[in-house]
């Protein structure tokens, strides 16, 4: 059941879907509006509601009438509109300024988001949830890390290490919605 390899796995594809060090930019814009961002309260929701939908996300799809397959499409395209602001420097999603930035929007939908949801689905279908759920957690540890230590990343990577950074994560996550969308588009046609 614990296999190092599905976990190292698991932990790489969450922490490109996750993608907090591209979301690093996006953490200190919210930082300046907010004035401070409670980096333990983030962390610990986003793994909770990791964790509850890693166990519960395909009972409340079928509650609702939504296959799995369906939903990891939905997934890739979200998947894919991020990786698209990511990489050409657009923004689609908008969102009014957060008085809190712990739980809206980093818990959710920035750490666990539509992207994660889906990831956790297409891994649970691969993987042991034991595997899984280590590599929740140590996502969340390095999340937590990130978070806390914002200002220090902006000072030494400076505005092109963030956008270099940024720009990497952002092809890793379009090579993700695109094998997310292949693998289940099929099986809907």
């Amino acid at each position: 059941m614990f296999d190092l390899k599905e976990i190292l796995t698991a932990s790489l594809i969450l922490f490109a879907v996750i993608d907090i060090l591209g979301s690093v930019p996006l953490i200190i814009s919210l930082r300046e509006k907010v004035g401070h961002i409670q980096s333990e309260k983030a962390s610990i929701i986003a793994a909770l509601i990791m964790i509850g939908f890693l166990f519960l996300g395909e009972e409340i799809l079928k509650l609702i009438g939504i296959d799995i397959n369906s939903f990891a499409v939905a997934g890739s395209l979200v998947i894919l509109f991020l990786a698209l602001e990511m990489i050409l420097g657009i923004t689609l999603f908008r969102n009014a300024a957060p008085e809190t930035a712990s739980i809206v929007p980093i818990a959710f939908p920035m750490i666990a988001g539509a992207g994660t949801m889906t990831s956790l689905l297409s891994l649970r279908a691969e993987f042991y949830v034991t595997n899984i759920i280590i590599a929740i957690l140590i996502n969340i540890l390095f999340v937590y890390i990130i978070l806390k230590s914002s200002k220090l990343i902006e000072r030494i990577l400076g505005k092109s290490g963030i956008v270099i950074i940024q720009k990497v994560f952002g092809i890793i996550l379009l090579a993700i919605a695109v094998k997310l969308f292949t693998s289940n588009i099929g099986q809907l046609l």
